[in-house]
């Protein structure tokens, strides 16, 4: 279980992460990951108001919550997909920055795959997620 202190609780917290944050999808599950922001000495000022959600400071701990829908199966299964998620995020929470959110969204794939596949998958979507972004250079 994660401490409460790790987890996303509110349904605003969930929206911020998924609309400011980073998505990538592997296999049997989607990760959105929201990075902390810059202290406001290192970057410009902004026109726009800040994010549902508010910001977080780099002080706090990362933090996870889980998305399972009915289109993963029935009850029993999103909650056994859910622990299962649980228990790889927790191993994974210290090599997120301080101040990260993470929401994991598990595809119905997430049902019928082992824990060594969602894990496997949940280390390359987190790689993904955090790897810098590639300039766009158009279609021609």
């Amino acid at each position: 279980m994660l401490s409460a202190a790790h987890r996303l609780r509110r349904s605003s917290e969930f929206a911020a992460a998924i609309r400011g944050g980073r998505r990538a999808g592997r296999g049997s599950l989607v990760v959105h990951l929201r990075m902390p922001a810059f202290p406001a000495a290192d970057r410009p000022p902004s026109p726009k108001p800040a994010p549902s959600g508010g910001t977080r400071s780099t002080t706090e701990p990362p933090r996870a919550g889980f998305v399972v829908s009915k289109a993963v199966g029935n009850a029993v299964t999103r909650n056994a997909v859910r622990r299962r998620l649980r228990h790889l995020v927790r191993d994974r929470m210290d090599g997120l920055p301080p101040g990260a959110d993470l929401v994991v969204r598990a595809l119905p794939e997430a049902a019928g795959a082992s824990s060594a596949r969602l894990g496997h998958d949940l280390d390359a979507a987190l790689a993904a997620a955090r790897a810098p972004r590639r300039p766009n250079r158009g279609r021609r």
